[in-house]
């Protein structure tokens, strides 16, 4: 395999992409901050929830791999004759060692400590000695690997009130990893419904991975009431969905929130207040946790 480095403005960075994919037999096409590692380099992306400020840097490094030299020369000899190749400055075109992208790829992905005995293991992972409870997950499409601080915290809350919940809700399931969570800690009966059908798919081949069982689908696969209900997502669709999710909530049953910077508190309290009253029970770089408990109906 050989790769061909690119130097190039913001402007050219999404016409060469495509062309070196669509025309010039790229088998793939990376693209980099020029200015990394010095006072010059700026961030991309903006906060959760939030468009990008930019679709790329003003100076980038464009990396296309080729299959051989020669695909790769075309393709740099291509793109030079182009009008607009003053702006575009070739890097490097070099050899790249073969490897077992496979193996490199899973190296990234290491066991999760959820809490001292509750894991979260890729299936070419042998589980730790201390684990007494594991979610098997390799990465997939769906969001929800166990990485992410928000899964976390809401693994770790559902492992620490473990109960034989009746039923629970997975609202915006991705990967189904809460869900399977609630199965491992009690719960008898599992929705998990997402707006994504990759998503639905994703948590269906999970839980048959981790021998249990869900009722997984669209939103409207959701009904009735729960005594938990799960939401992971982000603070803007969280507080669109506030009547919806509290709709489901049963009397003196628990509403637990993630996806939530800690500056987003106040906002998610507003929103919920008409229902339950949340409160932050835990934080991990950033984001928080919030739950709320309805109200139980008293007698008549």
């Amino acid at each position: 395999m050989h790769e061909l480095v690119l130097r190039l403005p913001e402007s050219l960075v999404e016409p060469v992409s495509e062309a070196l994919v669509d025309e010039l037999a790229a088998l793939s096409v990376s693209v980099e901050d020029a200015d990394a590692g010095t006072q010059a380099e700026r961030a991309l992306f903006g906060e959760p929830g939030l468009p990008a400020p930019s679709e790329s840097w003003q100076r980038s490094v464009l990396t296309a791999l080729f299959e051989n030299e020669a695909a790769a020369t075309e393709a740099a000899t291509l793109l030079l004759a182009q009008e607009w190749s003053s702006q575009m400055s070739v890097g490097a075109l070099r050899e790249v060692a073969d490897q077992d992208w496979v193996r490199l790829t899973q190296s990234q992905f290491a066991p999760v400590e959820v809490t001292p005995s509750f894991w979260i293991v890729p299936s070419w992972h042998e589980a730790p000695a201390q684990a007494r409870q594991v979610i098997r997950l390799d990465p997939g499409l769906a969001f929800g690997t166990g990485t992410h601080p928000t899964t976390r915290m809401c693994l770790r809350w559902t492992a620490s009130h473990a109960q034989p919940w009746s039923r629970v809700l997975d609202y915006g399931c991705g990967s189904g990893i809460l869900a399977i969570g609630a199965a491992l800690h009690g719960a008898r009966a599992v929705d998990a419904v997402d707006i994504d059908p990759a998503a639905v798919e994703s948590t269906l081949a999970n839980a048959a991975a981790n021998g249990v069982s869900l009722h997984v689908g669209l939103p409207d696969a959701a009904h009735g009431l729960y005594p938990l209900v799960l939401a992971n997502i982000l603070a803007t669709p969280l507080k669109l969905l506030a009547p919806l999710l509290c709709g489901h909530v049963a009397p003196g049953g628990d509403l637990l929130l993630a996806g939530i910077l800690d500056r987003q508190a106040d906002e998610l309290k507003a929103a919920y207040a008409p229902w339950l009253a949340l409160q932050v029970i835990d934080q991990d770089d950033g984001w928080i946790l919030m739950v709320g408990r309805k109200v139980a109906e008293g007698p008549t």
